[in-house]
């Protein structure tokens, strides 16, 4: 056998071991990018699928990225889709994560983050603004108020909805979004460091919303 034989035969075995692994409706799952198929009620951030990355100029060599650890949120799906959806996030400010530990501690302290006196950071959404598809998937502005270290600002973020479908492995309702922003730090009093550390926030967020099972209603007597 050959070398090109037997590198077709190990794909041919991983992948079969692979489907032997998963379920098939795992394998073939899609979803859909219809708004109207979506079931209305109440959603929660999966706890396990999402992120939430951020960046900033760091001496004008890079853009440093961050990340957060711990999040909650709950997304209010209505009939009218996204037009009529809202969203309310909350952060916990100490579970920043720069992969540097010692700047973990300078950022959540009382220099920038303030964690200690101030530990949620919180988004609520007002409204949002329709725009064009993405690539077939609907998409638009989402506006809200953001609030940092007791401060609350306006801010927008680019929104596209990738689509629902039942969880293949859940079988809840599920949800997917991708989001985009940026906002200026200042305007929150956290100026420290600037400008060797920059001004400008960039926000890139990552979310998978499920909704939970209802509970079955009693018998009647």
């Amino acid at each position: 056998m050959n070398r090109r034989s037997f590198s077709a035969l190990a794909a041919l075995a991983a992948t079969c071991a692979l489907l032997a692994c998963t379920p098939l409706r795992v394998v073939t799952h899609s979803v859909s990018a219809s708004e109207t198929a979506v079931p209305t009620g109440t959603y929660t951030l999966d706890a396990h699928h999402w992120s939430i990355v951020f960046d900033v100029d760091h001496l004008h060599y890079t853009r440093f990225t961050m990340r957060f650890d711990r999040a909650s949120a709950t997304l209010d799906w209505r009939a009218n889709g996204l037009d009529g959806a809202s969203v309310n996030v909350s952060i916990d400010a100490a579970s920043l994560d720069t992969n540097v530990p010692a700047l973990d501690r300078m950022v959540t302290g009382t220099q920038l983050l303030d964690a200690a006196q101030h530990p949620q950071i919180r988004f609520a959404s007002t409204r949002f603004v329709r725009g064009a598809d993405v690539n077939g998937k609907p998409a638009g502005k989402l506006e809200g108020n953001l609030t940092i270290r007791g401060v609350t600002q306006p801010v927008t973020l680019d929104v596209v909805f990738n689509g629902y479908a039942p969880n293949p492995l859940t079988k809840q309702p599920t949800l997917g979004f991708s989001a985009h922003g940026a906002f200026s730090r200042a305007k929150f009093g956290l100026s420290t460091w600037y400008p060797a550390v920059g001004d400008d926030i960039d926000v890139r967020i990552e979310a998978e919303f499920e909704q939970q099972a209802q509970p079955a209603e009693p018998a009647s007597p």
